[in-house]
């Protein structure tokens, strides 16, 4: 993309929130990327796609700005909330009371291809009684964070999932029923869910790079997203797993659906041989200059009889890595 002038405030913030600029774009001939050509600053996360997703409690202010666009007169557009313009690019939006998805739609000068940010407003954490949450088993987060870390406090809140919102999108080629813990009945609701606003934007980061490799998908089988304590408990996974605080997924490529993970080496096998490929790709993408920011975990994994070979990537800030 094209850097144009902007703002010292808003290069400020895309130098800092993007790790010192945009993402080198890579070559995925026919991947439609579905990107804006503006950002959008908001909760310290920055975007040009489309599609994005922010996580918020009932009655919280927003600031949101739009940057790195051509020159022009740049509109947010909310049906529910309040909103104040506070500069030329730059507004205050305040969440309703009410626990729901509201979206919000900026546009730029050229009136096409804008931002479209689906604020989620949880549920807060206070409405957990005894691990559980109408009906829906939560469990017990640690009680202290790892070593004093503040990424591994409680949840401030969870996003409820209903059958009329599993299939919001969080970002251009992602849903929020792709995040859904396994935990009890798929058809049974209401779920709910706690998502990091990095990961579904990272999510886009590996599927550009997937494309680039010449594998057509429209996504990525994302097979373990969230996890509630409960549930992470119940399989026997660590004490501070990421994915119980939506930092997390373990995802394959799987251009049928049919739970499969592709060859993607060409070998004519699909083994941990694929999930090493996929993991020596993304180490090259999180190499080039403006991945930095989508640093943290990453590790491979084995087929079982239960699944096949897969990745884990999670959005922890520092850099983890791990054969599984």
């Amino acid at each position: 993309m094209q850097r144009r002038a902007c703002s010292a405030v808003a290069c400020l913030a895309l130098w800092i929130l993007a790790g010192g600029g945009w993402p080198t774009l890579l070559n995925a001939d026919g991947f439609d990327q579905k990107r804006a050509d503006f950002a959008i600053a908001f909760n310290n996360e920055v975007t040009d796609y489309r599609d994005a997703a922010a996580f918020v409690l009932p009655g919280t202010a927003m600031t949101l700005q739009a940057a790195d666009g051509p020159p022009g007169e740049y509109t947010l557009e909310a049906k529910t909330g309040a909103v104040t313009q506070m500069g030329p690019r730059k507004w205050r939006w305040v969440a309703p009371a009410e626990h729901g998805v509201y979206d919000l739609k900026f546009e730029g000068p050229k009136k096409k291809n804008g931002v479209e940010l689906h604020v989620f407003v949880m549920v807060p954490a206070r409405a957990v009684k005894d691990g559980m949450l109408n009906g829906y088993r939560i469990g017990r987060y640690p009680d202290k964070p790892l070593n004093g870390n503040k990424i591994y406090l409680p949840p401030s809140g969870f996003v409820e999932v209903t059958k009329k919102t599993e299939d919001a999108k969080v970002s251009p080629h992602f849903r929020l029923k792709q995040f859904v813990c396994k935990e009890g009945p798929a058809g049974e609701y209401p779920k709910y869910v706690v998502l990091q606003e990095r990961l579904p934007i990272k999510l886009e980061a590996v599927l550009q790079q997937v494309n680039s490799l010449g594998f057509d998908v429209d996504t990525l089988h994302v097979m373990s997203g969230y996890r509630t304590p409960y549930y992470n408990k119940a399989i026997g996974d660590v004490l501070y797993s990421m994915h119980q605080w939506g930092s997390a997924s373990d995802v394959f490529v799987d251009k049928h659906d049919k739970g499969v993970m592709e060859d993607l080496n060409h070998d004519r096998r699909v083994d941990i041989a694929d999930s090493k490929f996929l993991y020596d790709s993304l180490e090259t993408m999180l190499a080039r200059p403006g991945f930095q920011r989508f640093q943290g975990g990453m590790g491979y994994y084995p087929a079982t009889s239960a699944h096949p070979p897969f990745v884990h990537v999670d959005v922890r800030g520092t850099k983890a890595r791990w054969k599984g």
